[in-house]
C-alpha cells in the first residue's frame, strides 16, 4: 500500500514517463523504469524549483520568472 501512496502523490503522470521513454527510442518499457524516471525527474524538478525560488527571493521578487528557472536548470543541462 505504501507504493500506491507514493504513486498517487506524484506530480507527473506515469503514462507521460512511458511516452518519454518510447519517444527516446525504447521498444519496450518496464513499469519499474517508468516509475524510476518519474522519481528522478521529480527530484530534479524540485531541486530546480527550489533554486529558482531562491533566485527570485534574492532578486527581491515574489514572482519566479522563466529566467530564474533557466538559470536554476543550468547545472542539469548537458548542452
Amino acid at each position: 500500500m505504501e507504493n500506491l501512496t507514493y504513486m498517487t502523490s506524484s506530480e507527473f503522470g506515469l503514462s507521460a514517463m512511458y511516452r518519454i521513454l518510447k519517444k527516446s527510442g525504447a521498444e519496450r518499457v518496464s513499469d519499474e523504469s517508468a516509475e524510476e524516471l518519474r522519481r528522478i525527474l521529480e527530484e530534479i524538478g524540485s531541486s530546480i524549483a527550489k533554486s529558482a525560488v531562491e533566485m527570485s527571493t534574492h532578486a527581491g521578487r515574489k514572482t519566479v520568472k522563466a529566467e530564474d528557472v533557466r538559470l536554476a536548470a543550468k547545472p542539469f543541462a548537458k548542452f
